[in-house]
């Protein structure tokens, strides 16, 4: 078998199983993302070594990444519109 076929095979379905889950659920990991980013900046100013910082910044950031692009794709488009419509109505109060 090819590599690429299961490569392309395996992340359809780990799209699939992430797509079944619910827009809370999509809400909250892309939520968990913001803490994330925080943290992976904030320890810049640790007094650690420059490798312990790089680390530390990657995994942070990584996880941010995972998080929001799961999430993103927990939500699907049309819970995205959801947020858009909610945030819209929101601003007009």
């Amino acid at each position: 078998m090819d590599i690429n076929y299961n490569i392309k095979r395996g992340i359809r379905t780990i799209k699939g199983w992430l797509e079944k889950l619910s827009f809370q659920t999509g809400l909250i990991i892309l939520l968990l993302c913001i803490p994330c980013y925080i943290i992976s900046f904030a320890q810049m100013a640790l007094p650690i070594s420059v490798s312990a910082k790089s680390a530390l910044w990657v995994l942070f950031f990584g996880l941010a990444k995972a998080f929001q692009y799961g999430g993103l794709t927990i939500l699907g488009a049309e819970g995205i519109k959801r947020i858009k419509s909610w945030w819209t109505l929101k601003q007009v109060k």
